[in-house]
């Protein structure tokens, strides 16, 4: 069974495995509390900055993971392979997050 985009699933390939990943609402709060974020908006421009470091890949996979069922933690994750190294990490945070808070929207035209 595929992932549900619908429920902001996404699966993604870690070390030859498939695994599906979900930012839960649980998740969500998970992270919140790493960033020491006030709410869902904090946390959407902190990610919408497109600098992210390997500690916050390693967080948003491991979140993700963990809203998805698995019982891994950071530091595991931290182990984890991608057959595209860091470029492969940074397309999955990309499309969770993608999946979980939308694309961004594109910015007005000026008006004339």
């Amino acid at each position: 069974m595929s992932a549900n985009r619908r429920r902001g699933e996404i699966d993604a390939i870690l070390d030859g495995r498939t695994y599906r990943l979900c930012l839960t609402l649980g998740a969500l709060a998970e992270l919140e509390a790493a960033y020491a974020a006030d709410d869902l908006g904090a946390l959407v421009e902190r990610f919408s900055r497109g600098r992210l470091s390997s500690l916050d890949m390693i967080r948003i996979i491991g979140a993700g993971l963990r809203g998805a069922g698995q019982d891994i933690s950071d530091d595991d994750v931290g182990a984890i392979h991608s057959d595209d190294g860091v470029a492969g990490f940074a397309a999955i945070v990309t499309e969770l997050l993608t999946t979980t808070f939308g694309a961004a929207p594109e910015a007005a035209p000026p008006n004339p």
